[in-house]
């Protein structure tokens, strides 16, 4: 009797642990997910070409939108916006250009991601298309422009708060991404160099 009670136990507090290291592991999509959808944290909303072509300028309007650029330590990348800053009608689509250029000597892959400040901005800067959405792999000495579509959502004109914000930036960093042979590769020679005495 006692022993199916520990039995018990031991399952109960096994299956515990096992959906905690789940939800761990899910929790970082699922934030991302929650950022896409509502905007929190300076995150952009994302529009299909359907949605985005049915918004219209608003006449008479303006917002800044400033750019930035940076790469992580160990991406020999370097990144930068074509220019730093243009005044956008607030509702007009505009296409803008990041150049990246890799000054590594192998093909390397790289990932932005990307935030808008201030972040009352975030639900109502909308990409339509980035460079952003998927990896990005540059052969050595590849110099590539990148594209970003998008535009501020005239809705931000009815927010009591955001209406009054002027100057939106739009930020990218680019990290380098490990390829799934990369990694084991670089796993499997960790694990010789901790047998070696």
């Amino acid at each position: 009797m006692i022993l199916a009670a520990n039995t018990r136990t031991a399952l109960v507090a096994g299956g515990i642990a096992i959906a905690m290291v789940g939800l761990s592991y899910a929790s970082v999509p699922l934030y991302r997910l929650f950022c896409q959808v509502t905007g929190f944290g300076g995150t952009p909303m994302v529009a299909a070409e359907g949605e985005a072509g049915s918004v219209l300028a608003v006449p008479g309007t303006s917002i800044r939108v400033r750019f930035d650029g940076n790469v992580r330590r160990g991406l020999p990348w370097t990144f930068a916006p074509s220019e730093p800053f243009v005044d956008l009608p607030v509702g007009e689509r505009r296409m803008a250009f990041y150049r990246v250029t890799n000054h590594g000597d192998a093909p390397i892959t790289g990932v932005a991601t990307f935030n808008v400040a201030p972040e009352g901005a975030g639900p109502y800067f909308v990409k339509v298309q980035c460079f952003c959405f998927e990896e990005q792999t540059l052969e050595p000495g590849e110099t590539v422009d990148m594209p970003v579509v998008y535009y501020v959502d005239p809705a931000i004109l009815d927010d009591p708060e955001s209406s009054r914000i002027e100057e939106i930036t739009l930020s990218y960093s680019f990290f380098p991404v490990a390829r799934k042979d990369q990694a084991a590769q670089e796993g499997g020679m960790a694990a010789i160099r901790a047998r070696q005495p």
